[in-house]
Order: C-alpha cells, then sequence, then structure tokens
C-alpha cells in the first residue's frame, strides 16, 4: 500500500499512517503493513454490513442480494504463472516488435528469413542490430513536436464539435464510478483533436509542403526509438508517482511484487493537474491519432515507389480509418469499457500505447509499401464486406448497451423491451450500488458479441494483404489472444463484483463469442 503521510479514510474508519517518518530501508515492510491494515478493514466493513443487513431481513437469512463485497478490479496478490508472464513481457514486447519491424526493413517482411540465416550463420545478431537504422535526433525533434502538439490539443483546445455536429457527444463527461466510489470527469475532445491534426496534414501535403508525407515511413525506425523512450519515461513516472503523490490513493493497488506493479499500474486514474487524465491521454492520443496518418503516410510511400496506389492499401486505409473515426466518435462511450473502468495504468497501458499499438496494429500497411498487392474486385468487395459486417455487429452490439445504459432499461432492442438480469454490488467506501445486465438483442447471442464483430474486422485488415506472407496475420492472432483472454479477465472480475447475480446472467446468456461453439 502507498506510504501515506496523511490518513487512511476506509468507510468512516480514519488512522494515520504508523510509519510515515520511517528510514528508507523500512519502507518495504511499510508496504506490506499498511496494505494488510487495510485489507483487513475492508473486510471489517464488509462483515459489519453483512452482518447488519442480514439482522434487517425478517426471516433472519441474508437476502439474495446481500453479498459480501468483493474484491473489485485488480487482485492483490499475484501468483507465480501471472509473475512469470509479466516478466516474460517486460523483457520480450519490446524484441517482438522491433523484430517485425526490422523484417520488413531488412527481410522483406518474411518472418522465418532472419531466423533461418541466423541459423545457417549468414546473418548475425550484431550484423542485424547494426543494419538497423539508429536513434537520431531529427526523430526525436520530429516525435518531440507530435506529442507536445497532441498534449496542446488535449489540455488547451476545449471541444467546441459538440454544439455544431448532431449526436456527438462531446465536452466534459463523467467516468464510470471507480472501485472507490470515485466519479471523475473529462475532458472529451479526441473527434476534435483528429479532425484538426488530419485537416494540418492534407493541408501540408496540398498546399505548405512544411514535410513530405512520407515523412513518418521515412524515420519509421528512429521513431520507434523515440516511442519506446517516451512508453519507458510514462511509465516509470506513473510507477513513481503511485507512492509518493498518488492522485487518488484509495484507487491504488499494490501487490507487493514489483514487476506486476510496474507492468500493470498501481494508480487507477493518475492525473497532473485537473484534466491531464493519463489513461484517457495515452489511449487516445498520441497513438491512435497517429494510426490512420501513419498509414496515410503508407499510402504515399507506395504511390511514390510504384507510382500507384493498390486497393488492398486503400481497403486498409478505409477500414482501419472506420475503426479510429469510430472510437472518438464514441471516445464518451470508451469512459465505460474495461481500459478506463479496470486497468489500472501501468507498462502495460503507457509503453503498449506509446510502442505496441502505433507499431502493430498498423502493419497490414507497413507490409505493402514492401509488397503491393491488387487484389481482384471480386476478392477486394469480399474484404470489405467482411470488414464492414465486422463493424456493424462491433458498433451495434456497443450502441445497444449503451442505450440501454442512458435509459436505464427504458428503450426499444430488436423492436421490443429488453430483458436484464438486475444486479448490485458494492465500492470500497462501502456503497450499496446496483446496475443491470442486459440480456436482450446481440447482448443475448453472446456474452462479448461486440468482441466477435471486432475480429471480423482485424481478419479483413489481413486479408487485405492477400496470402504472400504471414507477418500481415499477426494481428487477427494477437487480437484473438487478446480479446479471449480479455473475455476472462472480464468475467472474472464480473464474477468477483456481481457474485450471485453473475451467475444468474451467464446463465441466461451461455456463450461468449460465438454461440454453439464458445
Amino acid at each position: 500500500m502507498v506510504l501515506w503521510a496523511g490518513p487512511i479514510s476506509l468507510s468512516g474508519y480514519k488512522i494515520r499512517g504508523p510509519f510515515s517518518a520511517v528510514p528508507q530501508r523500512l519502507k518495504s515492510l511499510q508496504l506490506r503493513l499498511n496494505s494488510q491494515l487495510q485489507r483487513g478493514l475492508l473486510s471489517a466493513v464488509t462483515m459489519e454490513t453483512t452482518r447488519r443487513r442480514a439482522q434487517q431481513t425478517s426471516n433472519g437469512k441474508a437476502s439474495e442480494h446481500a453479498q459480501q463485497s468483493a474484491q473489485w478490479g485488480r487482485a492483490w496478490e499475484v501468483d507465480w504463472f501471472s509473475l512469470i508472464s509479466v516478466v516474460a513481457l517486460l523483457i520480450f514486447a519490446p524484441f517482438i516488435v522491433f523484430y517485425f519491424v526490422m523484417a520488413c526493413d531488412q527481410f522483406q517482411c518474411s518472418v522465418s528469413e532472419p531466423l533461418l540465416q541466423l541459423y545457417y550463420g549468414d546473418v548475425t545478431l550484431l550484423s542485424i542490430w547494426a543494419r538497423a537504422p539508429s536513434f537520431s535526433w531529427s526523430a526525436a525533434k520530429i516525435y518531440a513536436v507530435w506529442v507536445g502538439f497532441q498534449v496542446f490539443l488535449y489540455l488547451c483546445v476545449p471541444d467546441v464539435t459538440h454544439k455544431f455536429i448532431p449526436g456527438y457527444v462531446g465536452g466534459v463527461q463523467d467516468g464510470a464510478r471507480t472501485p472507490a466510489g470515485l466519479i471523475n470527469k473529462y475532458e472529451i475532445n479526441g473527434l476534435q483533436c483528429w479532425l484538426i491534426t488530419h485537416a494540418l496534414w492534407f493541408a501540408n501535403a496540398r498546399y505548405f509542403h512544411w514535410f513530405s508525407p512520407t515523412i513518418i515511413f521515412d524515420n519509421w525506425i528512429p521513431l520507434m526509438w523515440c516511442a519506446n523512450l517516451l512508453g519507458y519515461a510514462v511509465s516509470t513516472f506513473a510507477f513513481v508517482k503511485a507512492y509518493i503523490f498518488p492522485t487518488n490513493p484509495e484507487d491504488c493497488k499494490f501487490t507487493g511484487n514489483v514487476f506486476y506493479n510496474y507492468m500493470m499500474g498501481i494508480e487507477f486514474n493518475p492525473r497532473i493537474g485537473k484534466w491531464f487524465d493519463f489513461k484517457l491521454f495515452f489511449n487516445g492520443r498520441p497513438g491512435i491519432v497517429a494510426w490512420t496518418l501513419i498509414n496515410l503516410s503508407y499510402m504515399s510511400k507506395q504511390q511514390e515507389l510504384y507510382g500507384t496506389v493498390t486497393n488492398s492499401m486503400i481497403l486498409v486505409n478505409i477500414l482501419q480509418g472506420i475503426y479510429v473515426l469510430d472510437f472518438f466518435w464514441n471516445e464518451a462511450w470508451y469512459l465505460k469499457t474495461i481500459d478506463i473502468c479496470h486497468d489500472h495504468f501501468g507498462w502495460y497501458l503507457g509503453w503498449g500505447d506509446c510502442v505496441w499499438l502505433p507499431y502493430l496494429y498498423t502493419l497490414q500497411g507497413l507490409y505493402l509499401v514492401y509488397h503491393p498487392v491488387q487484389l481482384s474486385d471480386a476478392s477486394a468487395l469480399a474484404v470489405l464486406l467482411l470488414g464492414l459486417l465486422g463493424y456493424y455487429i462491433f458498433r451495434s452490439t456497443n450502441h445497444q448497451k449503451d442505450l440501454f445504459r442512458r435509459h436505464d432499461g427504458s428503450c426499444t432492442i430488436w423492436g421490443r423491451k429488453p430483458s436484464f438480469i438486475e444486479c448490485s454490488y458494492r465500492s470500497a467506501d462501502g456503497g450499496l450500488h446496483r446496475s443491470k445486465l442486459l440480456t436482450s438483442g446481440f447482448w443475448g447471442v453472446a456474452r462479448h458479441f461486440n468482441y466477435t464483430g471486432d475480429l471480423m474486422g482485424s481478419l479483413a485488415y489481413c486479408a487485405a494483404c492477400g496470402l504472400g506472407h504471414i507477418l500481415p496475420y499477426f494481428y487477427i492472432v494477437y487480437m484473438t489472444i487478446l480479446l479471449v483472454h480479455r473475455c476472462v479477465r472480464d468475467e472474472h472480475r464480473c464474477s468477483s463484483k456481481y457474485g450471485k447475480d453473475w451467475k444468474r446472467y451467464t446463465d441466461a446468456v451461455p456463450y461468449r463469442l460465438i454461440p454453439g461453439v464458445f
């Protein structure tokens, strides 16, 4: 737990931190004792609340919804398998990114060729490293201007687009309730940031010519080193900040394992000042704003190299552009997703949003620069329809849940009144809250049918690249692993949060992703 110099507040209990002035060598002891103390207090509060509720029932038994408060959010303790997985990711994830980018830069996007040449002695690790472009100050300046500009747009340009674009929800919005019972406010201006950024990009390409449209591709690997520096810097800063000056101490979670804390995060919503929220900024900017710019740079490079742009490159730009625009159009809805509602901010989000997302989510466009694929009309149409169908399922499923939440169930889904499961849960402050779990529409087909649509869209991005190489298909493999794991992770948290009510929900909707299969 954090090194409290002030009081710990839990449901009316106020206790002075017992080690606020201990020597440095006793800090680890303080963390363990404070963690055990808070968990003990939470347990005491929970048991007392449950006891009182049980006494109030007429038959002397706890009512159906009087559940003991569960551990909502990330786990307090780490098993050995999780620890090994975390350490492996911390070590190997940066090399995975480098490997794929290097494979395109030096081996024409072949995933197997670098390994085969290493095995036969044609190349060495040192020779591969020596041939890779290194860090450059010109790339550092480009990246610094890029991130600085996105910070400026995020903090200094309040959203006005919601005032004149019908149906768009922007401006100041409430987030979801945190495990400690807090509700944060957010300035939703992502769509505006995206529009301003891309308007300047096209104005430069058409009129100003300050820089080449291929600037991102031309500096791709040097920019990767800059992105890694930012990713590790912000992750380390958030890690240290959680110990020294956490934004909301009640929402901090320490496992006692430094590797897990660093990767998965300690603070739930770290902030600097009132509005700079680490999770919203790094999840939405600069990585996702850059996603479409990166693809445009790839398309410009393909035009420069071959004098034409293939239909596969156009498909990738269109389908991924729809996904990015959807994210920003529904940014207010994103505040209710697992990334904001459950994940703490650590290396997983900090480094992942700076490096993993922009470099691996755009592999299809990078591949098409080295291997321009011209699909037949029938194949291009099939890929387009698959991507649009996946997007329709993804968006419609999320829209149904958002509609249900906004109207508290007083709406129609597929032309009829929605069915749902009534449930309750407790936050860490002891407060009892009620919720509804939708079992109509796509949410009655599978518990995560929005992920099914997402996977269909992901497959379309990869299929646009043809079947010549496996590298573009990394994305669908990764997204399948990510979303299946997210299903399991989300359901574990929901089971802890809702208890028996979650069991009633899974009985009503038995499948997770694919009806009749999984």
